[in-house]
């Protein structure tokens, strides 16, 4: 099969969310005049290591947040952003601070979500993540489409849940990060192996 997605693809459901997968998720914390907001969003990953830089990406948007949603609407007029690894554990409550609540709802309290501030930027984070980035933006991007921005912002500061550190790494089987595989499927990193680089 071969289509242009300029004419459509003919299935009943569009491919290429599942063909590029499986994806981080990236569970978005903001705070701005409206209050606080939480939302997962499964085009995010990191872009560079010094500094250390992340971005993610909204491709919709709310009648009431000007043609984008709450998280890059806040990330805007705060210029600051959190990012909350999702464990599997918290798939649940993930799911449950996805929905399209209007402006000013806090997703923490919607979901159950414990709240903690973050130490480098005034913003709240996801207090029993993994591990959770608090971010300074750097720029956003309008992509070509309607709605489509990229929210790109340098790390300024760290959090590591201390059961996830284990002879001195940050260890991902501690927890099992969960991943988007398109349509409404995710997955669970129950699997690692290693590869040593040729030019290692």
């Amino acid at each position: 099969m071969f289509y242009r997605p300029e004419d459509g693809h003919g299935l009943p459901h569009n491919p290429f969310n599942a063909v590029v997968s499986p994806r981080p998720i990236g569970w978005i914390s903001t705070r701005g005049a409206a209050g606080d907001n939480l939302a997962p969003y499964s085009f995010f990953n990191a872009v560079a290591y010094v500094p250390p830089q992340v971005m993610f990406a909204s491709t919709s948007a709310k009648p009431d947040r000007d043609g984008t949603k709450d998280s890059v609407a806040q990330a805007r007029e705060s210029g600051v952003f959190c990012v909350n690894i999702v464990e599997y554990a918290a798939r649940d409550v993930m799911n449950a601070s996805s929905g399209a609540h209007p402006a000013g709802t806090d997703e923490f309290g919607v979901a159950g979500v414990a709240k903690a501030e973050c130490d480098t930027i005034e913003c709240p984070r996801v207090a029993d993540a993994p591990a959770s980035l608090e971010c300074r933006v750097g720029r956003i991007v309008q992509l070509p489409g309607d709605a489509n921005f990229t929210v790109f912002g340098e790390v300024t500061g760290v959090h590591l849940r201390d059961d996830c550190i284990r002879d001195g790494r940050f260890d991902v089987m501690a927890f099992g990060p969960m991943a988007r595989l398109g349509y409404m499927d995710y997955t669970r990193v129950e699997n690692l192996f290693s590869l040593t680089r040729p030019d290692v």
